[in-house]
C-alpha cells in the first residue's frame, strides 16, 4: 500500500465486481491487521496513514452513489484513447488565434466577440 496510484479497489484487495457484502468483510479484515490500535507501538504512525486510506476506501466503496461516480471517474481515467492522442492532443491558445478572433473558439474563454450573431 506504499503507492498512491492503487485504486480505492486495490487499497481494500477486491476486485471491480465486489459486492457489498466483500467489501465490508475486506475492509473488517484490513482494520483488524492495520488499525492502529492492535499494531506495536513503533509502526503506529505507519499503520494509522494506512488505515487513513483503507477507511477512505470503505467509505466511498459502501455508499452507491460514491461508488457509481468512482467507478465513473475510475473509468475515464483509465480509458484509452483508440487513436492514441491522449487528452491533451490539440490545443490552441489565444497566441495562436488569427486576430479578430477570440480566443474562446480556439480553446480559450468566451468573450464577446464570440457571442455575436453577425
Amino acid at each position: 500500500m506504499a503507492s498512491a496510484s492503487l485504486s480505492l479497489y486495490e487499497v481494500l484487495g477486491i476486485p471491480t465486481s465486489a459486492t457489498g457484502g466483500e467489501i465490508k468483510a475486506a475492509y473488517r479484515r484490513l482494520a483488524r491487521t492495520c488499525h492502529p490500535d492492535v499494531v506495536s507501538v513503533s509502526r503506529r504512525e505507519v499503520s494509522a496513514d494506512e488505515f487513513k486510506r483503507i477507511h477512505s476506501a470503505y467509505s466511498t466503496l459502501s455508499d452507491p452513489d460514491q461508488r457509481k461516480n468512482y467507478d465513473r471517474d475510475l473509468y475515464h481515467r483509465h480509458r484509452r484513447d483508440p487513436f492514441g492522442f491522449g487528452s491533451s492532443s490539440i490545443h490552441c491558445n489565444s497566441a495562436a488565434a488569427p486576430s479578430g478572433y477570440s480566443a474562446a473558439v480556439y480553446g480559450g474563454r468566451r468573450n464577446w466577440e464570440t457571442d455575436q450573431c453577425w
